[in-house]
């Protein structure tokens, strides 16, 4: 049995998936499994993928159903203890495996790891800004304290012991945009992760990535589903309204407005710092610039 399982979900990823592939196969550490499934991609991704001859890899094509799905399928596949997953335009440094290999070594009372990213834009690659003291090569953090600027759990740089899927499930496949953030809130309510400073990932910027749709925003339904226990939680209602102010932000984007004022009104605007309560006010005519710019820069204004 492998150490680690490697998930890599592929939707029509041609450009991208054999650097992501690469990234894989050229880690230090190497007791592993790498798990391919094809979400029905349309697309050359099957052609680049299939250049790769290593019996480490298994590959799976199936229709398209969506990465919660996907991510799912390759969770059920998974043979080691450790799932790692890697979407299909992102990459990892060669010792990201070798890192998780020693902190889940030398840490086995924990169940979560994640490493820090850095993010690749059109135009240099930047590391991304947590709200973690950097007093120590890792922290084990409490998942909404540290999540305040950008989340501690990415879906491309965390590594999960498959105890925590039997203990809290694994993506809700009722979701469509913000499944994987949903499944690191139920991991946070109940499990604190060893945050690692090293960057070992690379996020690469797509901009056809469904992410980075502006109609990308938490659904209803996950507001719903946690509407109960954030009135218990307050880290957890602090949480949920930075998803609302970036919610509310596209939504103005959009010219949705009807959707906009039902989410501000859930808002404790206690929870969001002034800067982000200013652009709440701003019209789109003067929000849309200010979100090109991050867009150049690799910054967000939604955090």
């Amino acid at each position: 049995m492998p150490y680690f399982s490697i998930v890599i979900p592929v939707y029509n990823k041609e450009k991208f998936v054999a650097k992501t592939i690469e990234s894989a196969l050229s880690q230090t550490f190497t007791d592993y499994e790498i798990i391919i499934v094809n979400d029905g991609s349309t697309d050359q991704s099957e052609a680049k993928i299939s250049t790769f001859k290593d019996n480490r890899i298994q590959y799976y094509s199936k229709k398209n159903e969506g990465v919660a799905i996907t991510r799912n399928f390759g969770i059920e596949k998974a043979t080691a203890d450790y799932i790692c997953f890697l979407d299909a335009d992102d990459f990892w440094h060669p010792n990201f495996l070798e890192t998780m290999h020693r902190f889940t070594s030398e840490l086995p009372e924990q169940k979560v790891f994640a490493a820090a990213i850095e993010i690749e834009t059109k135009n240099k690659c930047i590391p991304a800004l947590y709200s973690i003291s950097s007093k120590s090569k890792f922290e084990i953090v409490n998942f909404f304290d540290a999540s305040q600027k950008e989340c501690v759990l990415w879906t491309s740089s965390a590594c999960i012991h498959r105890n925590v899927f039997e203990n809290i499930g694994a993506f809700d496949t009722k979701i469509k945009h913000g499944e994987d953030t949903e499944l690191w809130i139920r991991i946070g309510l109940q499990f604190p992760i060893v945050f690692i400073r090293k960057i070992l990932a690379c996020y690469v910027y797509d901009e056809k990535s469904v992410s980075r749709n502006s109609n990308y925003f938490f659904e209803s339904y996950t507001f719903e589903k946690y509407a109960l226990e954030e009135k218990q939680n307050l880290k957890l209602k602090k949480y949920m309204d930075l998803n609302r102010f970036s919610a509310v932000i596209k939504c103005n984007l959009n010219g949705d407005w009807k959707t906009s004022q039902e989410i501000y009104a859930e808002i404790d605007l206690k929870n969001l710092r002034w800067k982000k309560r200013l652009l709440l006010q701003l019209p789109s005519i003067m929000l849309k610039p200010l979100i090109s710019l991050q867009r150049l820069i690799g910054n967000s204004v939604f955090r």
